[in-house]
């Protein structure tokens, strides 16, 4: 299928960029430019309040930026986690779906300025991921959230440390998770020889020299690629994990492995949403939100599964 129109207007203005060619990168000038990139409107969705804070981790505190609803809690919470490979990224560029997600949902939303790399190689995204998570399951209560009640979520990179997270609660003894929402999560590897790797390799936003760099900042060497905290699809069992709502574009290098591991998330008998995108590009959900009207259904489809999942779909 074609792109997107609006997809292909943003494909039309963004440059040509190899990460992985010419002079060595530096690291501090690509968050910049990617922080440039997005810019906060100001018709943002109206939510209760928006608080900058930090939560302790496991080496330090961790900046989060907490979205709450309108209306007296506690509320059900979901912990967001921004994409960007890992390295680069932040909380800014999820603003307007977090406020989205947090109005529709009526949820505490807790977005998580994990550690990147290269500074803190792996498994230092995936620590913070698993104790923000931990922390709210434990401390809730403290940014009006029902511990009871966690949910977690993420895009790209984001999306990964949201299911290394749903892996970790069940495997380290919880704490129980309603949903994990993966948006174009990153499970597999680059040269796991999936077709949508060389199908959207150049040209549709996310190309394949980006994720081989990526690849090249966050693990620490070649025996990280086989741990599941770092590569979901590695794990030698799926059963037993919280309900999945996986989102996918279908221009996206990262389309393949993430319908793959909904396909495994449902054949161990978790109760999984597969919806892909037609002629969409990555970054959709969160970076792109304000450009692309795909984004209203997609935090729509979030809204609707987080309801449902806490049970409040009648409130």
């Amino acid at each position: 299928m074609p792109l997107d129109p609006e997809a292909q207007r943003i494909i039309d203005r963004t440059p040509a960029e190899d990460p992985s060619g010419g002079a060595p990168l530096d690291v501090a000038a690509m968050r910049e430019g990617f922080r440039r990139m997005w810019v906060v409107p100001d018709d943002l969705p109206h939510v209760g309040s928006v608080a900058d804070t930090a939560i302790p981790g496991p080496a330090g505190d961790i900046p989060v930026r907490v979205y709450t609803p309108e209306g007296e809690g506690p509320f059900p919470a979901f912990v967001w986690f921004h994409g960007g490979g890992w390295t680069i990224g932040g909380l800014d560029e999820n603003e307007y779906s977090c406020r989205a997600v947090c109005a529709a949902a009526g949820a505490v939303v807790m977005s998580v300025d994990y550690r990147l790399a290269p500074e803190n190689p792996f498994p230092a995204a995936a620590d913070d991921a698993y104790a923000a998570v931990r922390w709210v399951a434990e401390h809730g209560e403290r940014i009006g959230a029902d511990p009871s009640r966690v949910a977690v979520g993420g895009e790209s990179a984001g999306g990964n440390l949201a299911a290394v997270a749903a892996l970790r609660a069940r495997d380290l003894g919880g704490p129980e998770l309603a949903l994990q929402v993966l948006v174009s999560p990153v499970v597999g590897h680059p040269d796991d020889g999936r077709a949508s790797y060389r199908e959207f390799a150049e040209g549709y936003f996310l190309s394949r020299s980006s994720m081989d760099w990526f690849f090249t900042t966050y693990p620490r060497d070649e025996r990280d690629l086989e741990d599941p905290y770092l590569l979901p699809l590695r794990a030698k069992s799926f059963a037993g994990l919280c309900r999945a709502l996986v989102l996918e574009a279908e221009c996206d290098v990262l389309r393949d492995e993430g319908e793959e591991y909904a396909v495994r998330l449902k054949d161990a008998g978790v109760r999984t949403d597969l919806v892909r995108y037609d002629g969409m590009i990555h970054a959709f959900f969160g970076p792109l939100a304000t450009e692309l009207s795909v984004a209203r259904d997609a935090q729509a489809r979030t809204a609707a599964a987080l309801r449902s999942a806490f049970g409040t779909d009648g409130e």
